[in-house]
C-alpha cells in the first residue's frame, strides 16, 4: 500500500513539473507582462486626457517614454519599465527556441514562432529607446514608422514591401479583431486560479482591449499601404499618428476617448495576462 502511495506521488512530481515553468521564465514572462501592459495604460490615460482636453496627448509606445521623463520619478519609472520588457523580450524568445505552446514545426507553428520573434525584436527596440531616454542619451521625437518606410522604400520594389507590411498589419489587427469575438484570449488563462471577478474582468478587458488595439494596428497598416502607393515615407504613421488622425473624424474626440479607454483595457488584460497565463514549460 506504501509502496503505491509513493509510486502515486512520485508520478504526480513528474506530471507537475513537466506542465509548470520553471520559476525565473515565469518571472521574465509576468514582469514582461506587466510592463507591456504598464506603457499601454500610460498610451490610454494620455490619449483619455486629450480626448477630454485636460493636458494630454495623443502618443505612441516609445513617445510615453519622453512624457514620463519630464514628470517627478519619472526617470525611475522608465528603467523599471525597460527592465521589465527585457524579461518580455527573454519571454518571447524562450517560446520561439523552446516552443512552450508546442506551436511545432510545421508551417502554421513556424509561422507564429516568426512572428514572436518580430514581437521581441519591436520589444527590444522599445526597451532600448526607453534606456537611452532614461540616460539622456536620445528622446523618441523621431517618427520610427517613416524611417523603416524609407529604408524600404530605397530597397528593390521597396513600394512592394511596404504595401505588404502594411497588409500584414491590417491582418494583424482584424486577428486581434476575431481574437476579441471568439474570446480565444481567455484561453490562456489559468481559470482554477481565478475567482469570477478576475475571470469576468479579464474577458471583458480582453474583449475591448483587443477591439481597440485592432482599430489602431488597421489604421497604421492603411497609412503603410498610402506610403506604399505614393512612394511618400512621409504619409506613414503609428500609433501616435493614428489616434491624432482618429480625432479629427466627426465626433473624433469621443471616438478618441473610447479607443483611449480600450487602450487602458488592454493594458489591464495584459497583467492579468501575466498574472493567470499559461505557461507549459519544463
Amino acid at each position: 500500500m506504501q509502496l503505491t502511495e509513493a509510486h502515486s506521488k512520485a508520478k504526480n512530481k513528474v506530471k507537475h513539473a513537466s506542465t509548470n515553468p520553471k520559476p525565473w521564465i515565469r518571472r521574465f514572462a509576468q514582469i514582461g507582462y506587466f510592463s507591456k501592459g504598464a506603457v499601454y495604460i500610460l498610451v490610454g490615460i494620455l490619449s483619455l486626457m486629450a480626448a477630454l482636453g485636460i493636458g494630454g496627448k495623443t502618443s505612441d509606445t516609445s513617445g510615453v517614454f519622453s512624457t514620463l521623463a519630464s514628470k517627478p520619478f519619472g526617470e525611475i519609472l522608465i528603467w523599471l519599465i525597460a527592465i521589465g520588457l527585457i524579461g518580455y523580450v527573454m519571454w518571447r524568445l524562450i517560446q520561439v527556441i523552446k516552443d512552450p505552446e508546442q506551436e511545432g514545426t510545421d508551417l502554421k507553428g513556424i509561422f507564429i514562432r516568426v512572428a514572436y520573434l518580430i514581437s521581441g525584436i519591436i520589444y527590444g527596440s522599445l526597451a532600448f529607446k526607453a534606456i537611452t531616454i532614461a540616460l539622456h542619451a536620445g528622446n523618441s521625437s523621431g517618427n520610427s514608422e517613416q524611417s523603416t518606410s524609407a529604408k524600404l522604400l530605397s530597397q528593390p520594389f521597396g513600394q512592394w514591401l511596404v504595401g505588404i507590411l502594411g497588409l500584414i498589419i491590417i491582418g494583424y489587427g482584424i486577428y486581434e479583431f476575431y481574437n476579441a469575438y471568439k474570446e480565444k484570449f481567455a484561453e490562456k488563462f489559468k481559470v482554477s486560479e481565478m475567482n469570477k471577478h478576475e475571470i469576468r474582468i479579464g474577458k471583458k478587458a480582453g474583449k475591448i482591449g483587443l477591439s481597440a488595439r485592432g482599430i489602431v494596428l488597421s489604421i497604421i497598416g492603411y497609412f503603410f499601404i498610402r506610403t506604399a502607393l505614393t512612394a511618400d515615407p512621409d504619409q506613414a504613421k503609428g500609433m501616435d499618428g493614428a489616434l491624432a488622425e482618429i480625432a479629427q473624424e466627426p465626433f473624433g474626440q469621443w471616438m478618441l476617448g473610447l479607443v483611449a479607454i480600450g487602450l487602458i483595457l488592454y493594458g489591464v488584460y495584459l497583467v492579468i495576462k501575466g498574472r493567470y497565463r499559461h505557461m507549459n514549460i519544463g
